[in-house]
């Protein structure tokens, strides 16, 4: 292939790509907290270990190994840590397992039997795993590679015939260091495709946030590793959820990520705002009614008495009927980030009229405010949050110039009327949040968030809210009835 074409193939796929709305960064600083409770999990794994009877004869002597069982496990010296070929490495060495087992000798028609303690020593598990995109947009761990080793094991045999198992213990220890040694690997095979995978399957990829929207956090492609990072790129989309196949243009800035000083990072750029407010405006969210009582008191003061004269002309009937303000949002609503902050620009028309009891509506004006809202987003948990305040705000006439000027002053009385009516219903709406796509049982602690030119960060640290062995149990595939005894083969990855 020629540097012309291949330069002409690569900017086409470039052109299709599509611009994520959210990006996430795992930095080494949470592998610590991730290995600590992973450890746990690992042991109480490993000590499911089965490992089949062992028999075998000697000369005379015949001899059975069976019940082994796992007691303990000191699994002191590990590492977990990024690597661009493989994703994620864990290595524990020098690692030690307790074992207990039934003994049985036959010598001719003499027989012994008993319990034995035995411990492997200078355990090392070396385990590779491959973390990519599913076709349903899904973090999975696709492919685990691991090799395990025991150095070396011991047994304290007593009683009658304890000269005899001395000489039958290289047989004996042999063959149960090898049994062990296919054990360790099929269980963590069986952690990471099953167990780890029903975890992610926890982190929200399409779903509901409420009655009106979705949001889709798809990945766009496979996780990128770095020796520090694990980056991964999410379309952070809303939809309306009455026509869950809208599609918004992303024409937004893309989020950029370089801090790695935090746990974990997460940048939104505009179109994840954008597209939020695009859905609830398709869905018919941005509606809003006040009738009769719910008109605050001093605003239906005000508002008879600027349209006084209109009033006047109407007959008896309806002179001294209820007042109906009806505020309906204009056009998709816009938001704009910038290091000095976010705000969201919104138009509204505002339709004042007089309704009647069993008569039609008498409309008095039609205007249109424009208003600018600052936006400051917070997390708590996993839920990202948004407080609304007024900034700007204007309103005009829809009929004409010189009604504009007579409308003047209305401004302060409906400003008023956003802050204390509309606002805190938009809050009460904003404060329930949409959850960031981390799995089940993790959360973000001590957060920061950062604006920059189209997008804002936030980098917090991470808290474990529920242990691993919880999560997974309760999200673990019915009918998994732990690992098989024959995996992939294993082989042990290059570091």
């Amino acid at each position: 292939m020629t540097p012309l074409w291949a330069l002409f193939l690569a900017f086409i796929a470039a052109t299709h790509a599509e611009t994520p709305g959210c990006k996430i960064r795992v930095t080494s600083k949470a592998l610590e907290l991730v290995k600590q409770e992973g450890l746990k999990f690992l042991e109480q794994e490993l000590e499911t270990i089965t490992i089949p009877d062992l028999r075998g004869s000697e000369g005379p002597f015949s001899y059975n190994i069976s019940e082994v069982k796992v007691t303990n496990l000191q699994l002191v010296q590990s590492e977990l840590y990024f690597q661009p070929t493989c994703d994620l490495i864990l290595y524990i060495s020098n690692a030690s397992i307790s074992l207990r087992f039934r003994r049985q000798l036959l010598y001719w028609f003499l027989y012994d039997g008993g319990y034995i303690d035995a411990s492997a020593e200078g355990v090392s598990i070396h385990t590779a795993l491959q973390l990519t995109r599913d076709p349903g947009g899904r973090i999975k761990v696709s492919n685990v590679s691991c090799g395990a080793s025991v150095s070396k094991m011991q047994a304290a045999f007593g009683g009658t015939f304890k000269k005899v198992y001395d000489f039958l213990s290289t047989f004996i220890i042999s063959g149960v260091r090898f049994l062990l040694n296919q054990q360790i690997c099929p269980v963590l095979h069986h952690a990471g495709l099953v167990l780890l995978n029903s975890l992610l399957g926890t982190v929200p990829v399409r779903s509901a946030v409420d009655q009106y929207v979705g949001i889709d956090y798809s990945l766009l492609s496979d996780p990128v590793t770095s020796a520090s990072n694990l980056d991964m790129n999410f379309r952070g989309a809303f939809f309306p959820l009455v026509e869950a196949n809208t599609s918004f243009p992303n024409r937004a800035v893309e989020p950029q990520l370089q801090e790695d000083e935090r746990m974990v990072y997460v940048a939104f750029s505009e179109f994840f705002f954008d597209s939020a407010m695009d859905s609830y405006f398709q869905a018919g969210a941005f509606r809003l009614e006040l009738v009769g009582d719910k008109v605050p008191k001093d605003l239906d003061m005000v508002l008879r008495a600027t349209f006084f004269g209109s009033i006047i002309l109407l007959s008896p009937a309806v002179i001294d009927a209820p007042l109906k303000l009806e505020l309906q949002v204009l056009a998709p609503p816009r938001c704009t980030i910038k290091p000095s902050g976010t705000t969201i620009s919104v138009t509204t028309g505002l339709v004042i009229a007089l309704v009647p009891p069993d008569q039609p509506q008498v409309q008095l004006s039609s205007m249109t405010m424009d208003a600018r809202l600052s936006a400051k987003m917070g997390l708590r948990g996993k839920a990202l949050r948004a407080q609304m305040d007024l900034r700007r705000f204007r309103i005009y006439s829809n009929q004409s110039a010189l009604e504009s000027l007579a409308l003047i002053p209305l401004q302060a009385p409906l400003k008023t009327l956003l802050q204390i009516v509309v606002m805190p219903l938009l809050n009460d709406r904003t404060k329930r949040g949409v959850q960031i796509p981390l799995p089940e049982g993790i959360d973000f602690v001590e957060e920061v968030v950062t604006n920059q030119a189209g997008f804002l960060t936030i980098g917090a640290d991470l808290h474990f809210t529920k242990g691993l062995r919880e999560v997974i149990e309760k999200n673990q595939p019915s009918g998994d009835l732990g690992p098989t005894s024959s995996p992939p083969q294993s082989v042990a990855p290059t570091s």
